[in-house]
This record gives structure tokens, C-alpha cells and sequence, in this order.
């Protein structure tokens, strides 16, 4: 299936390299808020795509398979549409800032198998996304509180919980083709270290609690690094 070039968001932003994106800070700020609520649009943007992405490209998998994809796009666009309601409170509007194409390109590499895609975006990515949420939450409320950095805590706090079921949705697709295949789901670890190269090596941070209600397992959590599971 023909694999689009550019994402659907060329041309409403300007596309930088990951190292030149505005870096997320000073959240005490209009400017601080506006960087971070628009790197968080950004990703549901990308989001949308991927969801509709894996839904379309995929053939012959259960019906359970496409409304899970159609479900999460849907979600992500309500995502998308929190976070643009409250840049707009703040003079702020998607593509102020220039963003970069990790997501578009981790989805255009793993496109040509179901069993990459599953791995690669909701059970890596995504999945990554559970650790990085509760920090930001953590350092928004580090300052004093504000109605504005309520606001961004508490639709981060939204998209947090909703980001565990399309975790779960991931987790849940690539075990069935693991089992169709005769895989061990430990093929995961060897799909991701062709994708990021050294990520066992890495020291993650783990929002345990939140990956085990996705469907990770312990023994795979502490492969990452964990130092209790249950």
C-alpha cells in the first residue's frame, strides 16, 4: 500500500528537526504554557493520523481490530480540540511553533507490518507518553496554582487515563498477532531495538501502575527497569 511522503500537518506548520523545537519549560508563563500545550497538540495531531493510519493500512484483521483504531482516533481528536481550546485562551494557535516528525516517520517505518506498528507506536511510544504525563502534571503543580495551569494539568490528567486503553488497544492487537504468528511477545524487545537502537540500555522511568493497566507485563517491565511490580 503507497505510504504518504509528508504528514497531513505540512503544511499548516513549519518542520524542524527534534533538537530545534521549543523546549518545554518556565510553565509559569503564558509563553511556557503556549510551547507546552503546543508540543501536547501536536502529538494528538499526530495521533489522529496514526490511529486512522493503522486502520487503514491493515487488511483482514477482526472488525474489533478497526473500531479499536476508529475509537482512538476519535479520542484523539477531542484531545486535540481540548488543547486547542485552551491555547486559544492564551493567544495561542497550532503551527505558532514549529514541530518535529518523530511520530509521522516512527509511523511510516512500521508500516509495512501489523506486528511493527503495534510495537512501535502504542506499546513504545505511546506507552512512553504514560511515563512523561504524570512529570509534567507533577511540575505544573510545582508552581502556584493558577486557573490556567489547572486547566492544562487537568486535560493532561484526561488525556492520561485515556492514553492507558489505547495502550491496552495496542498491547491487545499485537499479542494476536504474536499468537497467529507462533511468536513469543518477547519479540517485542527485538522489534524495538531495531526501531531505537540501545533502549534496554536506557534509564527509563517507569509509570508502572499505568503500564501494567495497559497490559504490560512484570517481567517485561523490570526488563525495562523497574524495581518493583506487581
Amino acid at each position: 500500500m503507497e505510504r504518504p511522503e509528508r504528514p497531513s500537518y505540512a503544511q499548516i506548520v513549519t518542520i524542524v528537526r527534534p533538537r530545534d523545537v521549543p523546549k518545554r519549560k518556565h510553565f509559569d508563563t503564558e509563553e511556557g504554557q503556549g510551547v507546552l500545550l503546543h508540543a501536547v497538540a501536536h502529538i494528538e495531531y499526530s495521533a489522529i493520523d496514526l490511529a486512522l493510519d493503522s486502520a487503514y493500512r491493515f487488511r483482514n484483521m477482526p472488525h474489533g481490530y478497526y473500531a479499536d483504531w476508529i475509537e482512538v482516533a476519535h479520542d484523539e481528536v477531542r484531545h486535540f480540540r481540548m488543547l486547542d481550546a485552551l491555547m486559544r485562551r492564551i493567544g495561542v494557535r497550532y503551527g505558532d511553533y514549529p514541530v518535529h516528525t518523530s511520530l509521522f516517520d516512527a509511523g511510516r517505518k512500521s508500516g509495512g507490518d501489523i506486528l511493527e506498528r503495534m510495537a512501535v507506536v502504542p506499546r513504545y511510544l505511546e506507552a512512553n507518553g504514560l511515563d512523561a504525563n504524570p512529570k509534567i502534571i507533577q511540575k505544573l503543580k510545582s508552581y502556584p496554582s493558577t486557573p490556567m495551569l489547572e486547566a492544562i494539568s487537568e486535560a493532561l490528567g484526561i488525556i492520561l487515563e485515556e492514553e492507558i486503553d489505547h495502550v491496552t488497544k495496542g498491547d491487545r492487537w499485537f499479542r494476536y498477532v504474536c499468537d497467529k504468528r507462533d511468536l513469543d511477545p518477547g519479540v517485542y524487545f527485538e522489534i524495538i531495538e531495531r526501531f531505537y537502537p540501545g533502549m534496554e540500555k536506557r534509564n527509563f522511568q517507569l509509570n508502572v501502575e499505568a503500564r501494567r493497566a495497559a497490559g504490560f507485563a512484570c517481567d517485561e517491565l523490570k526488563r525495562m527497569g523497574a524495581k518493583k511490580c506487581e
